[in-house]
This record gives C-alpha cells, sequence and structure tokens, in this order.
C-alpha cells in the first residue's frame, strides 16, 4: 500500500516526494516547488479534462456523420471544418527557437529511442554517439553469411574491411587511389597525406580532414565525424599495411529517453525508476552494473575526447549522444500525486519532474554537457490538433516559471501521430514557434488514430496493405512539407519512424535510406548497431541540400490525407480473415503477456513467422483498432477472434519458453494478460482515442498488487 505524506495540499507517494526533495532539486526550495505544482494542477487540470472530452465530442460528432453519409471528400472536409476538427491554417508559420545544439539543429543523424527505465540501454544510447563500423558489419547479416568459430574470423573480417573501404571511397574519396590499398597515413602540418601503391596523396576534398590525435584520424562526411584508428598491434591493425584496426562512426546523434510508449510505468514505484535514471544521466552519474560472459561489468556514460584540428588547435569531441526525454500523453492520470482524493495527470507530472532533474545539467560548471546551449529537450507524444499543443506550451512555460528557468528553456517536439494533428500541422506548430525542435511520423499510432478517428466509416483495409494508400503517403510527405515551410530546416529535426526489425541490418540498409532522401534529419533506430549503420546514409545523402530542392515541389494533398483506408465493396476469403487474425492477435499477445505480467514496456518480439520486431505500445494500438474495426462491420465474428487468441496463445508462449520469469497462458486462458488481450479488442472502440494505457494499467496494477 502506497504511504502518502502531504505537500501544499498534495497528496504525494512518499517515495516520488523523498526522491524529489532529497535529489531532484537543484536551486529550487521545496516549499517553491510543491506550491508552484499545487497552484499548476489546480489550474491545468480543468482544461486538461476540458480538452479530452473534446475528443470525445469530435469523435461522437464523426461517428454520426459517418454512419449518416456516403463518404465524400468535400462534403467530409466542409462538416470537420464546420465542428472545429480542421481549423483555418495560418499564413504563414516561422519557428524562431534559440539556443539549440548542434545535434539537432546543423546535423543529420540516427536517433535512437530507449526505455528509460531500463538504466543498461538507457547508457547503451547515451554512449551510442560512436559506434564501429567494423564491428556492426562483421556481426550482423549486413554482410551475406556469419563469422566462424570463436575467434576472428579473419575470412569475414576481409569482407567487412573491403566494405568499409567501398564506403570510404565513396563518401571521403582520395585524390588518387583508393582505400582498399591504403599503405600509411601521415598528418604533415595541415594535411593529410596518405600513401597508396607507393604514391603519396590526400584526401579529394582536403576539407573533409578534420583532425587527429594519437592513433586516429578524424576525417568528415555531410557534417558526421569518422574515426579512423591505428593500432598496429591489434589482431586487426597488425595485418593492415596501414595499421587501421578500425573505422568508428559518429552515430546516434540524439536519444530519446523515454516514459511513454517503451515502458510499463503504472505507479510511483515506477515512475520513481524513471525519474532516477533520467536524473542519473543528466548528472552524468548513472551507471548499471550487469553479468556478462561470466562477468561482472558497469557501465557509465562516455567522457568527451579532445583532437587536434589541422590548424593546431584542439577541439572535443563529444562522447555522447544528445538527450531528449519523452514525457506521456495529455490521457493518462497517476496516484503518485493526489489532489482533492483526485489522480492527478501524469503528464504534468513528467513535465515538472524531468524538467527539474535537467536543471543539473543545465547548472554544470565543469564536464560533458547534455545541452552546452543550455535546452532541455522534451518529445510530447499524442497531442490532438493545436488546442493540444497549446495547453502543452502553457504547461512547460508554467514549469519554466516554478523552477525560475528563462522562457523557452523547454523545447517541445511534438509528434505528429494523431489525425487531427496531421491535418492541422501548420496550426500546431504556430502554437510552438519559439520551443519546436522536432517533428517526426509514426507509421503505427498513426494508423491506430486513422482506424479509430473513421470507425464508422466501414471496414479498414487489411493492415499489410496500410503502407501503400494515398493517405499515408500524403501524411509522411505532408509532415515534411509542413516542417520546411515552418522553417525546422537548420533550426530543428524533422524526423521519420522506427525500423522495427534489429536482426535485419541488410534489409535496413537498402530500405532505411529513404528516409533522409525524404528530406528528414532524424530518424528511429532499434539499436547502437543498427545507428552505426544507418550513419551511413548521412554520409551519402546531404539531408539539408534534399530540405531546399523540396521546398519547391507540390504539396501534399489534404484530401488524400482526410480519405480513410476503406474496403469499399470489397470480400475477402476466409483464409484471408483467418490470416489476418491470426497475425494481429498472435502481435497483440505477444507483446501484452511481457508489459502485463512482467512490467517490460519495449522489447524484441517474436512475430507469427518467429521474426524478432522491437515493439512498444504503437503496435499493440494498431493491431487492437484493426480488431476492433472488422468486428464492428461483420468482416469476422467474435467466436473466430476468441478462436484465434486460443490458437496464438500457445504459440506466444511456445516463443518465450526460455524465460524462466514467464507465465504461460495456455491451457487456462483466464490470467491478466489473456484478458487484457481480449479487453483491448473487444473494448477497443470504447477505449479514448483508441489508446491501450487505461486497460495495460488496470491490468498490470492487479498484477503487482497481487
Amino acid at each position: 500500500m502506497t504511504e502518502y505524506v502531504d505537500r501544499a495540499g498534495l497528496s504525494v507517494a512518499a517515495p516520488l516526494a523523498e526522491l524529489i526533495e532529497n535529489n531532484v532539486l537543484a536551486g529550487v526550495s521545496a516549499d517553491n516547488f510543491w506550491a508552484g505544482y499545487a497552484a499548476m494542477l489546480r489550474d491545468l487540470m480543468p482544461k486538461n479534462e476540458a480538452l479530452l472530452a473534446k475528443r470525445d465530442a469530435l469523435q461522437a460528432k464523426i461517428d454520426e456523420w459517418h454512419k449518416a453519409n456516403p463518404f465524400d471528400a468535400d462534403a467530409y472536409r466542409a462538416f470537420l471544418t464546420d465542428i472545429g476538427y480542421l481549423v483555418a491554417e495560418p499564413e504563414a508559420v516561422d519557428i524562431d527557437v534559440t539556443n539549440v545544439d548542434p545535434e539537432i539543429a546543423k546535423l543529420a543523424g540516427p536517433q535512437l529511442v530507449v526505455p528509460i527505465t531500463n538504466a543498461r540501454f538507457a547508457l547503451n544510447a547515451a554512449n551510442a554517439r560512436w559506434g564501429s563500423l567494423y564491428d556492426a558489419l562483421y556481426g550482423t547479416d549486413a554482410i551475406p553469411g556469419a563469422a566462424s568459430g570463436k575467434g576472428y574470423d579473419e575470412e569475414r573480417g576481409a569482407k567487412v574491411i573491403a566494405w568499409a573501404r567501398k564506403h570510404l571511397d565513396k563518401v571521403a574519396p582520395l585524390a588518387g587511389g583508393s582505400w582498399a590499398n591504403v599503405e600509411a597515413m601521415e598528418v604533415r602540418g595541415e594535411m593529410l597525406l596518405i600513401t597508396t601503391g607507393g604514391d603519396e596523396t590526400g584526401l579529394a576534398d582536403p576539407s573533409q580532414f578534420a583532425g587527429h590525435a594519437d592513433g586516429s584520424v578524424l576525417l568528415k562526411a555531410n557534417g558526421l565525424l569518422i574515426e579512423i584508428k591505428q593500432d598496429r598491434i591489434s589482431p586487426i591493425g597488425k595485418n593492415d599495411p596501414a595499421d587501421i584496426s578500425d573505422v568508428r562512426l559518429e552515430t546516434a546523434l540524439t536519444a530519446i529517453m523515454d516514459c511513454e510508449d517503451s515502458v510499463a510505468c503504472v505507479d510511483a514505484e515506477d515512475k520513481v525508476l524513471a525519474y532516477s535514471n533520467w536524473l542519473g544521466l543528466m548528472k552524468g552519474d548513472l551507471e548499471a552494473t550487469f553479468r556478462k560472459g561470466g562477468q561482472t561489468m558497469t557501465r557509465k556514460m562516455d567522457d568527451d575526447r579532445t583532437f587536434i584540428a589541422p590548424d593546431r588547435s584542439t577541439f572535443n569531441v563529444r562522447g555522447r549522444s544528445l538527450l531528449l526525454v519523452r514525457n506521456v500523453g495529455h490521457l493518462m492520470t497517476t496516484d503518485a500525486v493526489m489532489l482533492d482524493g483526485k489522480e492527478t495527470p501524469e503528464g504534468i507530472m513528467d513535465a515538472l519532474v524531468t524538467v527539474a532533474a535537467a536543471m543539473h545539467d543545465l547548472q554544470k560548471t565543469e564536464g560533458p554537457k547534455n545541452s552546452p546551449a543550455g535546452s532541455v529537450y522534451v518529445v510530447k507524444p499524442k497531442m490532438h490538433g493545436p488546442e493540444e499543443v497549446a495547453f502543452a506550451n502553457e504547461l512547460y512555460g508554467r514549469v519554466e516559471d516554478i523552477l525560475g528557468l528563462p522562457r523557452y528553456t523547454v523545447k517541445l517536439g511534438v509528434m505528429d501521430e494523431e489525425r487531427r494533428t496531421s491535418a492541422n500541422l501548420a496550426a500546431c506548430l504556430e502554437q510552438v514557434k519559439n520551443r519546436c525542435v522536432f517533428i517526426n511520423t509514426g507509421f503505427l499510432d498513426r494508423t491506430g488514430d486513422e482506424i479509430h478517428t473513421s470507425m464508422a466509416a466501414g471496414p479498414v483495409i487489411p493492415r499489410g496493405e496500410m503502407a501503400a494508400t494515398p493517405w499515408l503517403k500524403a501524411y509522411e510527405a505532408g509532415n515534411v512539407d509542413t516542417g520546411l515551410a515552418a522553417g525546422l530546416s537548420g533550426q530543428a529535426q524533422i524526423g521519420k519512424g522506427m525500423w522495427a526489425k534489429p536482426d535485419a541490418m541488410s534489409e535496413m540498409l537498402q530500405v532505411k535510406i529513404g528516409h533522409p532522401k525524404s528530406g528528414a534529419n532524424t530518424a528511429w533506430v532499434p539499436s547502437p548497431t543498427a545507428a552505426t549503420l544507418h550513419a551511413t546514409h548521412y554520409h551519402v545523402v546531404d539531408v539539408f541540400k534534399v530540405q531546399g530542392e523540396l521546398r519547391s515541389r507540390e504539396k501534399a494533398s489534404k484530401v488524400e490525407l482526410l480519405t480513410p483506408p476503406i474496403m469499399s465493396g470489397r470480400n475477402l476469403s476466409d483464409d484471408e480473415v483467418v490470416r489476418e487474425l491470426d497475425n494481429a492477435c498472435q502481435s497483440i499477445l505477444g507483446y501484452v503477456v511481457r508489459w502485463v505480467d512482467q512490467g517490460i514496456g519495449c522489447s524484441k518480439v517474436p512475430d507469427i513467422n518467429d521474426v524478432g520486431l522491437m515493439e512498444d505500445r504503437a503496435t499493440l494500438r494498431i493491431s487492437s483498432q484493426y480488431l476492433a474495426n472488422w468486428l464492428k462491420h461483420g468482416i469476422c465474428t467474435a467466436k473466430q477472434v476468441e478462436d484465434s487468441l486460443r490458437r496464438m496463445a500457445p504459440k506466444v508462449d511456445a516463443q518465450n519458453e526460455g524465460d524462466a520469469a514467464y507465465t504461460p497462458m495456455a491451457p487456462s486462458f483466464d490470467g491478466e494478460a489473456f484478458n487484457a488481450a481480449r479487453d483491448l479488442i473487444f473494448k477497443g472502440e470504447a477505449q479514448p482515442s483508441g489508446y491501450t494505457e487505461p486497460l495495460l494499467h488496470a491490468a498490470r496494477r492487479r498484477v503487482k498488487s497481487a
């Protein structure tokens, strides 16, 4: 049972109060903190509740319109305008943000997203600023085959080296010869001199030489650093004519520490863990101890490194990714802080506590800082339209006032993952034009909201066909179009979504180059290894040049964006329906059973074909809404769904049989996890905006209390 303490009229879970008062607060008195928190809640809770009520009211009107009208694009758009779902687009939006670090404003590269509740994962992401290209190629399917034996496989190593040298020829070519034939490297004056075939040459573009240190030469491609390491006694370097032992890449420029979809935080205990890890990252003292290969290891945050520039001056190279924190959205409440016997918005708590923790970084006078520019970066998800974005702007302004921070210290990332935000993105950006440093697209959440919003319009097309629909293409292109028109290029990130297959690096190398080519200066990856390989795309594609070219293209169609992906008069075979049900039910069960029973919010979950996919709650939203829609429109029956769930539960059990902490769902089919999966489907239409959190949280709390 949670113990509470009184703070300025708030009932605060004792562990949370202790963490805040003894560890989090820096330069702010506890009395002022709690008084400000209480006043903010009394002012903003009614506004938060009104915004959520408006979501429900708009959805009810949309449902009634679809029931009463055949779909017509012009009539539908007029209707959405009449009810205030669509707002007038501003004539021009010009964001104006200050004190933004170059990793966000001036550079293009991969972005990691990790659950903040796992300290080891968080540290891996923070340290993923640099990654070994040799290791990433050697240990994945990026190069066909696999290493033989336990030691170093020289044959595979030779393939890795050849791949890396070919890449250097492409992105940092020599004036003469090839990197494959480099025999020596020497820094002479301000020049990097390279010997190939007995002849001395240099870089085709000498400005790509960025600096050097003992055993390292730095190159630069499209702003990203490439470190060529020399070590004549290493297993690789000793056989290399130029002693080259590795090629290391600047990889995850930024990393999002997630308090939202990739975690399972349902109470004060969980939130204290999340906030403690974020605080450790902001202080720079977070550590994680674990067992690996029979040995105990401790991971810490990497330090910066010093290099010598071509002009002989010295400069520091950052050893850590720039960290952002993703707060929760506006929907959920928490019993960690109670007001007048009522749970309070979790998003307000996240805002105040995560920014307060980041003040330790803002106040540092020595050592590596997360934000040398003096900003706190918060990603705000699941906002519906400009009013909710304006509310976020007000919320973080109030946080700044409570903590004594200058206005707009907090920078916001606006996740474009809800239909009303996509349709009004320019108006949303207008509300945070002095804070916005990030927008992105997310296929899964956006499709989940598309299905929920259009639930009454008819049965949606099979999930596998969604990626080719006009609405989705308009969504992806429109996000970039709007971001560029609002001046994000050179000031902020335009991002794209996750590569969900952490073991399919060869496929990723072929496909994910499409993200920088689309004008996105960042895109999500599931691991440091994936970040290293994805970084090669940004060496090849000059994203800021692409953005300049895209400004003149025809803007994405709003009509296509607002056309629901409905099956019109199309019939599916029984086999097609069963296949879709099994795919969706297996996906739901595979994720829910870990979330509810073990509190795991993000992991590599095998799909129906046993392919590991990096899944978070967004997967659950699309799958549950998909089946809820098909149930509503008679594409499948409740019995068919029940049968599929019972077929798939034993498969999921078998996929997890190596996990000692796992509780099987079959043959009883009556555990909290199985029932939560059922509820997500059968109660999916009634869930607010199709979100999964209310049902998941309730089930997880019951498991924890048991």
